[in-house]
């Protein structure tokens, strides 16, 4: 998994909400002398920080007594007799650890934040129901089997829940609750619906069409499809292509066009999502490994809150479930894990599975009809009411529906505007819940592959592993069949149903590997099968397959891979983004310098190169073996040179003033299209049309390398002043969930950077969100963290418990015992006997 960073995400930090500014509490103010009470009050909470020794409860519709052993690292291990019960206990545990957590994530995905935070949470609420997220969750419960699997997990985890909500003590309320003056409410099935259709949106949502239409403005269609290309110029897929290193395609970019006066109409004021960081996951056969049994490695990036985005857990029902990992908190099922016999783990695939239509309708402002195969349709229209804090109406919209699904407009009205229906496959019917019900049962790769079939969105690299030595991949998530060239990165025209999907790849062609030749597989967000084996359109603008060489480097020189050298790769420094660019840069000072020694005018545009400073810069910048570690003290001149480059560089891509209203934000290529043009010297895309010199490779890359020690020293200091350390520039800010400081983890040192295996994105607020190892040999053996700990409550010394380990790339030894009695004396925390009963 790997998300466009947003806003707010799978698990909804809420940057923009708002919620809290300095210490004092949003929404009614409680009255001070209960909010202050011992016993029930904000300190109340500390009552409830710890696991009590034993406890017990009940859960209405129980069948049998189950037993939940609490291990030394506070991971719950439920015994029960029946799934549905181990899906009741389920609930229970994560409400009574993470209750706010499940709710928060509730309102964000269902468009109702502004019940907690008024109108400032009215943009955020805005756009999960103009894309019709609570829309879709109400039409896929009223359609979804009530007696499936899926379907009554997800009834069984929601009496959990709701046990616990019923016999909560006063002081066992979350703190957040006390803060916003809030209660509980009622868990039900419909939540965990909201919750895959929000992880969707932040794993599958795109505007890609709208960032190439806005270069198109700019350099015109040739260009802009070149500079966001449907094919990766550096190809290192998913789907081993039968070569034993990266296949570069280095052939020249068109130079600039005219710009494209309809995309500027298209895409005024359209968005620019920001790059995607990534999720890494590699698998190795026994014969590469040093005990000669199948390995399996992942680590899905995703926003770092505290509390964790995932919750850790052990499933158990006797001869029928034994399953280990991580859950989304309101999941009623392991998303990545183990059980005794198969493991797995994810990566986002980044395929576009989103189109925009142009559709024709009959009012520009206030639509109530659109034009289908020259008849005119009504639009359905569905009236989306905004509560706030108190009950009261904050806003009111319509959301229109074509029948390919919402209507949006783009642009302003009346300056050109146009109306846009999208087409997700999230707007599908689909059960996945099913589908990782049954994986959980798999025993064998083929099992699970099986299982996972009917799982469609968002579309996942799935990689699996099992006992036998079997490992596969495969690409999963309902891939749409287009009419004509079939790609999906521009508007169609959507006047006639000629333009629409005609239906899904089947299972058989997605991208897929078993048993490779080569001993391993890999994914972390690249391209998923080398087009020149299966040319068809998946998707466009691929993230850079940096991590993809790094890690495919690493396994391919290791034939005798443990367990440990599959926790260390999760960390490596190494990065093959920097194996391109660093000595380009050198290169380039050599060059240019011998040219330009002694001239002055700075590294301004328009000046020549100080020479004094290039080589110096050089000299530093030579320093660094090209590692992102904690201490070394070169890696920001070079990412500050990276980012002076692609200043320089793509020029054209800026608004030109007074530009027919094109004013919005600059889409910039990839790395990967700026490591290509490296190739190519003299192209005309180096010259930076804003100097009166022409400008050619080196003369850019020389003038970016002084800029970024100019800026390196002006902003860290002198470069022996140590204040150039990567771990005092570069840090991982794990943010509470409503942004309170004082309950967040702040500038934690971690090793990594731009591309590399554990990317860094500077503030801080990605990263790897699960990190997880798992050996599969007669016994299971397994590892993982993740960044945080299994409380919500802040008071609790299980709130940050892992952090350390997790900023140190150390895992934990997971304990995965078969029976409660397994775990004895200090493996034990806790237990929790649940019965039957009210």
């Amino acid at each position: 998994m790997s998300p466009r960073p947003r806003t707010t995400g799978l698990a909804v930090p809420i940057l923009a909400l708002a919620l809290y500014a300095g210490a004092r509490p949003i929404g009614p103010a409680p009255a001070l002398g209960p909010f202050l009470d011992p016993a029930n009050g904000v300190w109340a909470v500390a009552a409830s920080a710890e696991l009590p020794r034993s406890a017990a409860a009940r859960i209405p519709g129980l069948g049998a007594p189950v037993r939940v052993v609490y291990d030394d690292r506070a991971v719950p291990h439920i015994f029960a007799a029946s799934e549905l019960d181990v899906a009741r206990a389920l609930g229970y545990v994560v409400a009574r650890d993470r209750l706010f957590q499940m709710e928060l994530q509730t309102l964000a995905a269902s468009g109702r934040l502004t019940e907690i935070a008024g109108a400032r949470a009215l943009p955020l609420d805005r756009e999960m129901r103009e894309l019709g997220l609570p829309r879709v969750a109400e039409r896929k419960l009223a359609a979804l089997d009530p007696n499936s699997d899926g379907m009554r997990a997800a009834r069984a985890f929601a009496e959990g829940v709701n046990a616990w909500i019923d016999g909560m003590a006063p002081r066992d309320l979350p703190l957040e609750y006390r803060l916003l003056g809030r209660r509980p409410v009622r868990w039900e099935p419909v939540n965990s619906l909201h919750l895959l259709n929000r992880m969707g949106w932040t794993l599958a949502y795109s505007d890609d069409e709208r960032v190439r239409l806005r270069a198109q403005a700019r350099v015109g269609r040739d260009a802009a499809d070149a500079l966001f290309p449907v094919v990766s110029r550096i190809q290192e897929p998913i789907q081993p292509n039968g070569q034993r290193g990266p296949r570069w395609d280095t052939r020249p970019l068109p130079p600039p066009g005219a710009p494209d006066t309809a995309a500027i109409l298209a895409d005024r004021q359209a968005p620019i999502p920001p790059d995607v960081l990534g999720s890494n996951n590699w698998a190795v056969a026994p014969a590469r490994t040093a005990a000669g049994r199948a390995l399996l490695a992942g680590d899905p990036h995703l926003e770092l809150t505290l509390p964790s985005i995932w919750y850790e857990t052990h499933l158990v029902v006797p001869g029928q479930l034994d399953v280990y990992g991580v859950t989304v908190p309101g999941a009623p099922f392991i998303v990545i894990g183990f059980n005794r016999d198969v493991a797995w783990t994810f990566t986002n695939t980044q395929s576009d599975v989103v189109d925009y239509y142009v559709e024709t309708v009959d009012d520009p402002v206030s639509p109530t009809t659109y034009s289908l195969d020259g008849e005119w349709r009504p639009l359905e229209r569905r009236v989306e009411t905004y509560r706030g804090e108190g009950g009261e109406v904050v806003a009111v919209d319509t959301v229109r529906y074509t029948h390919r699904g919402p209507l949006r407009r783009a642009g302003r009205a009346g300056q050109g505007a146009q109306w846009l229906s999208v087409r997700w496959t999230l707007y599908d019917p689909m059960n996945e819940s099913d589908a990782f019900v049954g994986a959980e049962r798999a025993r064998t790769v083929a099992e699970w592959m099986r299982a996972m079939e009917p799982y469609s969105v968002p579309a996942q690299n799935m990689l699996v592993a099992d006992r036998t030595g079997t490992i596969a991949i495969r690409s999963t998530g309902h891939f749409p069949i287009r009419p004509g060239d079939g790609r999906g990165d521009v508007l169609r025209d959507g006047s006639t149903r000629a333009s629409d999907w005609t239906g899904f790849w089947p299972v058989a062609e997605y991208p897929q590997a078993v048993n490779p030749a080569q001993g391993f597989l890999a994914s972390a967000n690249q391209q998923p099968v080398d087009p020149a084996v299966n040319p068809r359109y998946i998707g466009s603008n691929w993230y850079p397959p940096w991590r993809a060489m790094r890690i495919n480097a690493l396994l391919r020189a290791d034939y005798a891979v443990t367990p440990d050298a599959m926790r260390r790769y999760q960390t490596d420094p190494g990065s093959a983004r920097a194996d391109a660019f660093a000595p380009a840069f050198l290169e380039a000072a050599r060059r240019h310098g011998a040219a330009t020694s002694g001239a002055n005018g700075g590294a301004a545009n328009g000046g020549s190169t100080d020479g004094s400073m290039l080589a110096r810069a050089a000299a530093l910048l030579a320093e660094w073996d090209q590692r992102y570690t904690k201490d070394n003290e070169r890696a920001v001149l070079f990412e500050y040179a990276m980012g002076e480059l692609g200043s320089r560089l793509w020029d054209e891509l800026r608004a030109p003033a007074g530009g027919r209203g094109d004013d919005g934000p600059e889409p910039r290529p990839a790395d990967a299209i700026t490591a290509v043009l490296l190739a190519d010297s003299a192209s005309v895309w180096w010259d930076d049309r804003r100097t009166p010199a022409v400008e050619r490779r080196d003369d850019i890359l020389a003038a970016s390398l002084v800029a970024a020690l100019e800026r390196a020293t002006r902003e860290h200091g002198a470069p022996t002043s140590g204040g150039w350390r990567w771990d005092r520039i570069r840090h991982a800010n794990i943010y509470h969930l409503l942004r309170l400081p004082a309950l967040s983890a702040l500038r934690v040192p971690v090793q990594g950077g731009p591309s590399t295996l554990a990317p860094s994105s500077g503030s801080g607020g990605f990263g790897a969100s699960w990190r997880m190892v798992v050996e599969l040999g007669p016994e299971v053996r397994a590892w993982g963290t993740y960044p945080g700990g299994q409380s919500g409550n802040a008071a609790s010394s299980r709130y940050t418990d892992r952090l350390a380990t997790w900023a140190a790339g150390e895992l934990d030894s997971l304990r995965v015992p078969r029976r409660a009695e397994d775990l004895r004396g200090g493996q034990v925390r806790s237990t929790l006997t649940l019965s039957p009963g009210r």
